[in-house]
């Protein structure tokens, strides 16, 4: 949620379409095409690049700026300006099929896609629940949008981002920063879309939230996943200092978290937050990366810099355990498998095996790791790299191809599958 994190949710997209061992090529905001290396990579990805966020689909790609992607991966809603106004479409990363475009009347950015897939958030700004602060605003514009057109259009009150939609689709979360005009602190809200209202959460026990005990943050949110049934959003927050969640405004206690989980569930329209031992949230942000495992039912917490991993129960909402792992430097990231965690941080993959949480193997890379993701079968593993992404067997590291990406920011996950 802040300008350090790297986040799941939603992307600005460049897509890439395509299979076989065709160049790998691009077009850049202009539709020019840009010349590549010939590379088949075996699954779809979701990756970014220098000015914007993409899939790589066997040896080729197409850059969309402006854009954002579905949770799934399957979709990718684009944008672009049209006089006064803003074109808006759908496009299938499975088969490069696109919808009908639509325009919407206004500039307008889109900001958060509904779980499954059908509604967008747009507003008039940059600023995103992923990445950076708003500028200073008393009104925001906001529009919700799907394939046929407007759905609703508001101003809201103060400056808020859009970050998701409720299940029901019948409610938007989203983050008011406060003070409006000068924002560095916010707090989850959600707005009832038949009223435009905004108003609080609910606590876990889905009683109201009472005035005066919402939380604010003022925090990094490095990054969120979405559950595999798409019922909870859970957002790793480090240097709280002195931070007090709902359950201690309260009940008076005093609170002094410096890293929690965030667990907003998008059904019921509660939050919890799951508080990280020491020493979670005291080195640096980007040294922290949340994982969650395919069955849904366990989240890991890293700190590469101290070396510990947390795992947390979803359903008790509790650290069951930690454990520790070769310490790093850098930028971390993680994927989860059925048996094993997967940690990178600078040229180093570790490979926790979760039986016996806290044996690791490990292996190192050409350059510094910029993401990773596991393939649904299990059988790669893929590491981005500077301007590159490699695939290696899981089990020992052994590299079994690289594809050149000229520049690849970081690798988010999979994309639709044809």
């Amino acid at each position: 949620m802040m300008a350090d994190q790297t986040i799941s949710r939603r992307t600005l997209l460049t897509t890439l379409a395509g299979t076989g061992t065709a160049a790998l090529i691009g077009c850049d905001p202009a539709g020019r095409r840009q010349p590549g290396t010939a590379t088949t990579v075996p699954d779809a990805l979701l990756v970014e690049v220098d000015g914007g966020l993409g899939v790589l689909r066997g040896g080729e790609r197409l850059t969309i700026p402006r854009a954002v992607a579905t949770p799934d991966g399957q979709a990718v809603y684009a944008t672009a300006p049209d006089g006064a106004g803003t074109t808006f479409w759908r496009i299938d990363t499975a088969t490069g099929h696109t919808s009908t475009r639509v325009t919407l009347p206004g500039q307008w950015l889109p900001q958060a896609v509904s779980t499954d897939g059908t509604r967008v958030a747009l507003t008039s700004n940059a600023a995103n629940a992923t990445y950076g602060r708003p500028d200073g605003r008393d009104v925001t514009p906001v529009l919700i949008a799907d394939v046929t057109g407007v759905r609703h259009r508001f101003e809201l009150r103060g400056n808020f981002v859009p970050e998701a939609f409720t299940e029901d689709l019948a409610g938007l979360f989203v983050l008011e920063w406060l003070p409006a005009r000068a924002p560095d602190r916010y707090r989850v809200r959600v707005v009832d879309l038949a009223t435009r209202t905004p108003g609080p959460l609910s606590t876990r026990v889905k009683t109201p939230v009472p005035p005066g005990a919402e939380e604010e943050m003022r925090g990094d949110g490095r990054q969120a996943v979405l559950a595999p049934n798409r019922s909870t959003l859970y957002t790793l927050y480090t240097h709280q200092p002195d931070h007090r969640h709902t359950r201690d405004l309260i009940s008076g206690r005093p609170g002094n978290a410096h890293a929690f989980v965030h667990t907003l569930n998008l059904v019921e329209r509660w939050a919890y937050c799951v508080d990280l031992p020491h020493p979670f949230g005291e080195a640096p942000a980007s040294g922290h990366a949340l994982a969650i495992g395919p069955a849904g039912d366990r989240l890991y917490v890293l700190d590469v810099t101290s070396g510990t991993v947390a795992e947390i129960s979803t359903e008790e909402l509790a650290v069951r355990g930690t454990a520790a792992l070769a310490q790093g430097t850098g930028r971390a990231h993680a994927a989860a498998g059925p048996d094993r965690l997967f940690v990178g941080a600078g040229t180093e993959v570790r490979a926790l095996e979760l039986e016996r949480f806290g044996a690791a193997s490990g292996w190192s890379v050409r350059e510094p790791v910029t993401g990773l993701v596991l393939s649904p079968d299990g059988r790669h593993l893929y590491v981005g790299q500077k301007d590159a992404v490699s695939w290696h067997d899981p089990a020992t590291g052994e590299q079994l191809g690289r594809a050149e990406v000229p520049g690849l920011v970081v690798v988010h996950g999979l994309a639709g599958r044809a």
